[in-house]
Parts: C-alpha cells; sequence; structure tokens
C-alpha cells in the first residue's frame, strides 16, 4: 500500500501545481526528493550511552537504522577528537519519506508546546527547508519512560523545486502548519 502524502502528491498536488505554476512538462514540477534527519549529540563526548540513545530513538523515529556521525576535526575546548562519534542522521527517500512526513506534520508538531506554526523563513534560496525540533518526544513511538533524556534534531526537507516560493507552495499543499504571514503583530 502506498503512502498516504504519495497518493495525495500524485492525485491533488501535482495537477494543482501544474496550473498553478502553468507547466506542460510534468518533470519541471517540483517534488519532495528526501528528508534528511539529523541529530548532534555533544554529550556523546562524556557519555556514549547517551549517542546509542539517540541512536535507538532516531531510529524508532525514521524506521530505518541510523548512521553515525563523526568529528571532522579536534576541538581542545569541547573536548572533541577528530573521528570521534558525535551524532547520527538518517537520509528518508520514497514511502518511508511520505509516512515519516505524514506522521510529522499530523502527530508531532501539534504536540510541540506552544506550537503556533512553523517560520516561513528556513529556506534556502533553492526551495529546500530546514527545521530543527528542541525534543525528540513528541513523537508518538518513543516510550517517554524509556527516553527521559532531552534531545533535539534538525530535519531538512529537500525538493526539486528552482525557488523558495515554489519549494514553500510545495510544502505548503503537503500539509506544512507555516504560520499565517499575513497575521503578524
Amino acid at each position: 500500500m502506498a503512502a498516504r502524502l504519495k497518493e495525495l502528491y500524485n492525485d491533488t498536488i501535482l495537477p494543482e501545481l501544474k496550473t498553478k505554476l502553468k507547466r506542460e512538462n510534468p518533470h519541471s514540477i517540483p517534488k519532495l526528493e528526501k528528508i534528511i534527519i539529523n541529530m548532534g549529540v555533544g554529550s556523546a563526548t562524556q557519555d556514549k550511552k547517551e549517542l546509542a540513545d539517540a541512536n535507538e530513538a532516531m531510529g524508532l523515529i525514521a524506521g530505518q537504522k541510523p548512521v553515525i556521525t563523526k568529528a571532522r576535526k579536534s576541538i581542545a575546548n569541547f573536548r572533541l577528537r577528530e573521528g570521534q562519534s558525535i551524532g547520527c542522521k538518517v537520509t528518508l527517500r520514497g514511502d518511508r519519506m511520505y509516512e515519516f512526513m505524514d506522521r510529522l506534520v499530523t502527530l508531532a508538531l501539534p504536540r510541540v508546546r506552544d506550537f503556533r506554526g512553523i517560520s516561513e523563513k528556513a529556506f534556502d534560496g533553492r526551495g529546500n527547508y530546514s527545521l530543527g525540533l528542541n525534543e525528540y518526544g513528541v513523537f508518538p513511538e518513543l516510550n517517554p519512560d524509556k527516553f527521559t533524556r532531552s534531545q533535539g534534531m534538525n530535519i531538512v526537507f529537500v525538493t526539486t523545486s528552482e525557488n523558495d516560493d515554489e519549494g514553500r507552495e510545495l510544502l505548503r499543499m503537503f500539509g506544512m502548519p507555516f504560520k499565517d504571514s499575513k497575521a503578524k503583530s
């Protein structure tokens, strides 16, 4: 069975973007290419168990095994050596990517405390969007009794769009809860 957001993209978003952007070639219409989830565990320099816990949590959240990231260079002030394990990351594509985005938009983001929408300003100029979460405990697949430590993560949505406006429109159609830019106080 295909992911719900993948069917939404093929059935609704694709034709709507085609008319909105006035394009005939279906390959020129923006689409979600991949989602990268990154978790830097700075305290892993002192306690290896914290990196193992973060790695396990990310595996549950993403649905696939994370890759351990290592330090590129030594920094004495942070007690960091080159090649030392300091984080983990996952690159999601295909159905897993759509499943993760569906869970993020419908379940995790509404559980964030005092959530009023995400910023529209975190685009990179090429239609890719970066989102930071302060705590991974908002994901329902994590047992709060087991994962007690608060750990943040970065999530990057990589699109094939040519500019930020196209990427913003694509993510908005997927249900990404952007703050209302007109209601600024």
